[in-house]
């Protein structure tokens, strides 16, 4: 059993320039494509891609042009739950130069009301519950994955919230979040109570969770490129002594770095011209996952994980990659 919730899902509109981007004058647009998105529906997208069945909770009316998209994907192991809800699904629009470097507008998405939240709250222990039964093979799992933004209206630490819902629906169910600003600041102030099996920071995201103060917590990343990831695996080892089971931290060019309780390691980035970063994160979660309920130990899944967000970043606009587009070149994984 697979189960994505997307909070704040959205139709994403993606430009592409000829050239780079001119402020404040007129820019040709090369291409424009329009599809279904936001973090836990590309995640979702993802593993439908590779072969796994899926299930992608939104807030969403029945006849959302967002729904009508999603079913009109070529993607046989998806289904879908959408919550009815009284405000249409937010659009964001990309705009993607040629040498990769993407700028991103986000509309804020439509406010849920208290019953809206609950209604979300109540599809998504639904799903769980009548999923497959947890642990029922030795080399399965199931996951819930929770990505995204909130949109307005929803409880700053509905992430949070949402775990100790899903520890009680489904006892043994695996659970990654990846969201940012005060949702990730609200899960961490809930740890260890609140941990998750899985988190996806980047490098600064991953500072300020540790506690680093933000001037260390910029450089992480920027160490990782010169070679020196040791203190991205100590700021990681942090949360994993706080409950979390897992630390997949995302570095850009420098690669990640994977921190459990059984160790830390780092994977290089397989060199793919970058053409475009959108949906690169959520392709590794997703191919972190897919490594993961195949039985996969942990470098493994983050040799997967990386494998997937570079086939991201060399596929243009919202395009999300499936086994076909992976590198032959394997990602070098190193024990820290």
């Amino acid at each position: 059993m697979i189960i994505t919730l997307t909070p704040n899902p959205s139709l994403d509109r993606t430009v592409t320039l000829a050239g780079p981007l001119v402020r404040g004058g007129v820019n040709r647009l090369q291409s424009v494509t329009t599809e279904p998105g936001g973090k836990g529906l590309n995640v979702a997208r993802v593993l439908a891609r590779a072969g796994e069945a899926v299930t992608a909770v939104l807030p969403a009316p029945e006849h959302d042009p967002l729904v009508t998209a999603v079913k009109a994907l070529d993607a046989p192991g998806l289904s879908t739950i959408p919550v009815d809800v009284a405000g249409a699904v937010r659009i964001n629009t990309a705009v993607t130069e040629p040498d990769g470097t993407t700028t991103k507008l986000n509309e804020p998405g439509a406010t849920l009301t208290d019953a809206e939240v609950a209604a979300v709250e109540a599809a998504l222990s639904r799903a769980v519950e009548a999923g497959a039964p947890v642990g029922a093979g030795a080399d399965t799992h199931s996951w819930a994955i929770l990505s995204g933004s909130l949109p307005p209206g929803a409880p700053t630490d509905w992430y949070a919230r949402l775990v100790g819902l899903l520890r009680r629906a489904a006892p043994g169910l695996r659970i990654a979040v990846d969201t940012s600003d005060a949702p990730l600041a609200a899960l961490a102030a809930a740890l260890p109570e609140a941990a998750p099996d899985l988190i996806k920071p980047n490098g600064e995201e991953l500072g300020q969770l540790a506690g680093l103060p933000p001037e260390r917590a910029t450089a992480l990343e920027e160490g990782a490129l010169a070679g020196d990831y040791a203190p991205v695996a100590q700021a990681a080892r942090v949360l994993v002594d706080r409950g979390v089971g897992a630390v997949l931290a995302t570095l850009g060019g420098a690669g990640a770095v994977l921190a459990t309780a059984s160790g830390a390691w780092r994977a290089t980035a397989p060199a793919v011209p970058v053409i475009s970063t959108v949906g690169a994160g959520d392709s590794s979660v997703a191919g972190y996952i897919l490594a993961d309920v195949h039985g996969a130990a942990a470098p493994e899944c983050l040799a997967t994980a990386m494998a997937y967000g570079s086939a991201a970043a060399g596929l243009p606009g919202t395009t999300l990659p499936g086994p076909a587009d992976l590198s032959t070149q394997a990602a070098e994984i190193t024990e820290l």
